[in-house]
């Protein structure tokens, strides 16, 4: 008998935690497309941006204040995202910008020297234990019948939204702005660009900004939603990201989107019929199969060999 109820409630985990993916996929996929190297620090960031959310909610007082839950979301989101994204800068300027022209394997090794540093820093600065924040939102809407319901949490529905939100505001940067042609310009051809006029040394610090920001998004939201963390969780969450940007086809970000979704309902599925312990087994064993059968990913393209 096909239980309803628990596909139902598996599918909105499955959604919810996609969609995370799918944020901080997009800063992976970003920087391949425009610099073609992969910024194994920016799980990292993500691991920041946690940290900085309980500093904020810890400024603002809480749980000890009367402050809306709503009015203390809005504050951390104003404090962390640009403090994510200066760490993003300057993540670009220590790893990246002066070994832009050297071979592939000298920024990659210099990425993952980041990455082991800030890992190392925030460890010794806030220590390897847990943290927790408090939990803000403690509601939980019931969908459907008395027996057979599925439940929705107002961080689950928040994660959904903003992550639609932020794509659509992303499409509309780079489809609509000057920075976003720049940026278009700068992907298809960073050479021709610059003797175009289009400033390729300030198109680039952006971009990595910009990753950081949405890995800010969703490390508020995730610290939030869990309550929870530790300073090697940016490890787990990048490798989980960086797949569902490979499986959606790198740098592609409807792509890397795609991907999230794809990867965090496979996992979600898997865990609630079959296994938790094996899901990301499951998980890593569906993107070896898509990239068998498609190996750009699903909406990436072939790369075309110059003669």
């Amino acid at each position: 008998m096909i239980e309803w109820d628990i596909i139902g409630q598996q599918l909105i985990n499955g959604l919810t935690l996609g969609s995370i993916y799918g944020l901080i996929a997009i800063g992976y996929t970003m920087v391949y497309g425009i610099l073609g190297m992969i910024n194994f620090a920016h799980g990292d960031i993500y691991m920041i941006g946690a940290y900085l959310t309980a500093i904020a909610l810890a400024a603002l007082g809480l749980p000890f204040t009367d402050l809306h839950p709503i009015t203390s979301t809005l504050i951390a989101f104003t404090m962390v995202l640009p403090l994510t994204g200066l760490y993003g800068f300057v993540v670009e300027r220590i790893a990246y910008s002066s070994l832009r022209n050297s071979t592939r394997l000298a920024p990659l090794i210099s990425a993952i020297g980041v990455s082991i540093f800030l890992q190392n820093y925030v460890r010794l600065s806030q220590s390897a234990r847990n943290q927790g924040v408090p939990i803000l939102f403690e509601d939980e809407w019931k969908i459907g019948s008395a027996l057979h319901f599925v439940q929705i949490t107002p961080i689950q529905l928040a994660i959904l939204l903003i992550t639609l939100g932020s794509m659509f505001a992303l499409t509309l940067l780079i489809q609509k702005t000057t920075l976003g042609r720049a940026m278009r310009a700068t992907q298809q051809d960073r050479q021709m660009a610059s003797i175009l006029g289009v400033n390729t040394e300030a198109v680039i610090p952006l971009v990595f900004v910009i990753g950081g920001i949405l890995a800010a998004i969703a490390s508020v939201l995730v610290t939030l939603n869990y309550g929870s963390f530790n300073f090697f969780i940016g490890f787990i969450i990048g490798v989980k990201a960086f797949t569902a940007a490979v499986l959606g086809g790198i740098g592609s970000i409807p792509g890397a989107m795609l991907g999230g979704l794809l990867l965090g309902l496979a996992e979600s599925l898997f865990a609630g019929f079959v296994s938790v312990e094996y899901k990301d087994v499951f998980a890593f064993s569906v993107l070896i199969l898509i990239l068998m059968i498609k190996p750009s990913g699903l909406l990436g393209r072939p790369q075309v060999e110059k003669v």
